[in-house]
């Protein structure tokens, strides 16, 4: 039987790291310590099996050098010295997943005759946090005190997308790779990405990601669609990396969240209080973790306290409590497809100009699910 005598092994062994599932994937494969001691070598069958595990191409095992994986969009980390070699697959092909959705959502709109969505990038050369975050609440028909009449952070944050997609931007808030459960995003390496444009704009938030922290993610994507950025962000501890767009989205997302003028006014009041950070939560109908950046973002409090407050609100958050999609499978499939997407796809679907093979593929769903879904989920 042929032996591939002809493979890097450097790159045997970088596959395993980019996987993200090295320990498994070595586990399915007794001889891979032979192969990368280069002691035994694997059939074309056996690197065909090891090339599909690692999900990476065949063709590659033989390079001289390592791959540069690289992202279609910009990928903004906080911490430059934490900046990955490459990005995990999973990412990467979640990226995919949602150009894909994108580039027929745009071919569709225009077909359709659809007008180009004019605040796209309309604040491009602006600066003006406070200014920009008016324009934005503007055009979500909201007020500065919009999340002060609900009746919790959580229930504002599900009303804030649904205002986001009532004015044409796509929100996906998904934990896993489409509906690929046994390939979890790490909401360490992202906490959301934004696709820009014109017509079909897609904001992705991880729903892996504490709950706490989501609302934050959405209102700093609403920024950049403004700001005409596509991006991918990690926003560890909730900073921005050191770039002038993160910068100035984060300070939008915090003005779109707690207004500065409304917190400066109540501060004497609420800095009384013996949580002033529930104080603030509870006023604004954010988490206590978003009450705790705008105060920081105010040199209200100083670096030590936010960060001393976030790692002890992050570690008291029992785990598998991040994500929540309703504990059932087609509950979950508007947060994973997008409810605007999702009801433009079934609608196109009925009336025969979108074949059915080609909506399983935009949703990511079977015949079968995509027929059960479509009869629990779609609004004529």
């Amino acid at each position: 039987m042929l032996k591939l005598t002809g493979i890097n092994i450097e790159i045997l062994e970088w596959a395993l790291d980019y996987s993200t599932q090295g320990a498994e994937i070595a586990a399915k494969f007794p001889k891979l310590n032979r192969w990368l001691n280069k002691e035994d070598y694997p059939t074309v069958r056996q690197l065909e099996k090891f090339a599909k595990a690692t999900r990476v191409p065949f063709g590659f095992f033989f390079l001289d050098k390592r791959p540069e994986i690289k992202l279609s969009i910009p990928f903004f980390r906080t911490m430059k010295e934490e900046l990955p070699f490459s990005f995990s697959p999973e990412l990467i092909d979640t990226v995919k997943i949602v150009e894909q959705r994108k580039v027929w959502l745009k071919d569709f709109l225009i077909q359709s005759g659809a007008d180009k969505l004019h605040f796209v990038g309309s604040e491009k050369s602006n600066e003006d946090y406070i200014e920009i975050a008016g324009k934005i609440k503007a055009e979500l028909a909201i007020d500065d005190l919009w999340a002060s009449k609900l009746p919790n952070w959580e229930y504002a944050l599900n009303y804030l997308i649904e205002k986001t997609e009532s004015i044409g931007i796509n929100v996906i808030r998904n934990g896993i790779v489409g509906n690929n459960t046994h390939r979890k995003l790490n909401y360490k390496e992202f906490r959301g990405f934004v696709l820009v444009d014109d017509y079909a704009p897609f904001l992705f938030i991880n729903g892996n990601d504490f709950k706490a922290a989501q609302m934050f993610t959405l209102a700093h994507e609403l920024a950049h669609v403004w700001l005409g950025s596509s991006a991918a962000f990690d926003l560890r501890q909730m900073l921005p990396a050191e770039n002038k767009v993160e910068i100035l989205c984060n300070k939008v997302a915090a003005e779109l969240l707690v207004p500065e003028k409304q917190i400066l006014d109540n501060w004497n009041t609420l800095k009384n209080e013996d949580d002033y950070f529930q104080a603030i939560a509870r006023h604004f109908k954010v988490s206590k973790i978003v009450a705790a950046r705008r105060l920081l973002d105010l040199n209200l409090i100083t670096k030590k306290d936010f960060f001393e407050f976030y790692n002890e609100y992050i570690t008291s958050i029992p785990k598998g409590k991040k994500e929540n999609e309703g504990g059932n499978y087609y509950n979950a499939q508007p947060l994973r497809i997008g409810k605007r997407f999702a009801n433009i796809v079934i609608t196109e679907v009925k009336r025969g100009t979108l074949l059915y093979r080609d909506a399983y593929k935009l949703t990511g769903l079977t015949a079968t699910t995509f027929d059960e879904f479509e009869k629990k989920f779609y609004k004529a």
